[in-house]
């Protein structure tokens, strides 16, 4: 009966052993990414992945944001050198176009003045990528902040205010019970 006892608790100290060392290794072998922006995505086509994103996160109206694109190969790699151009279409109009430039450190920042509400299709054309030096086009989605985004930014403002009080009235509710104890 004593021997069963030891047994136990050996498994159950070997048990506390062995779950941090699985829980260290599942998270040495995993990647763990941050909160993914609301204006960003990436595309993969040949040798690169683009991947683009607005700043602020919900651009506003005629006021100015800027355009993140960062340029990687397949590794995750940035690549040093590329030559980049854009064409930005709303309503299947073409509204402006970004020249073809070179850039380094595999990052592009633009400003840009959203005119229109609703979405934005950027083509992102990267230059000498494609087979025999041609042209690789990558097309995004940019939105620009709509009604919803005001609504989400109020429901979660209300779910603080809501939780406040609530706390606030139980921490009152006990105060009062200790003052009418005495």
């Amino acid at each position: 009966m004593i021997g069963e006892g030891t047994n136990l608790l050996k498994n159950k100290f070997g048990m506390f052993l062995i779950l941090p060392l699985l829980f260290v290794s599942i998270t040495a072998t995993t990647n763990a990414y941050g909160h993914s922006l609301f204006n960003s995505s990436e595309q993969t086509l040949g040798e690169y992945r683009v991947q683009i994103a607005t700043l602020p996160e919900f651009p506003q109206i005629g006021e100015q944001s800027d355009i993140l694109i960062r340029v990687t190969d397949n590794q995750l790699e940035e690549v040093d050198r590329f030559t980049m151009g854009a064409r930005i279409f709303y309503n299947d109009e073409q509204i402006i176009t970004w020249r073809p430039e070179s850039y380094d450190d595999g990052h592009m920042q633009k400003n840009f003045i959203f005119e229109e509400a609703g979405n934005h299709i950027f083509r992102i054309d990267l230059y000498d990528a494609g087979k025999d030096g041609g042209v690789l086009t990558y097309t995004f989605n940019i939105s620009t902040q709509s009604p919803f985004g005001y609504i989400f930014i109020g429901a979660i403002a209300a779910g603080g205010i809501i939780f406040a009080g609530v706390m606030g009235i139980v921490l009152v509710s006990r105060l009062l019970k200790k003052r009418s104890r005495l």
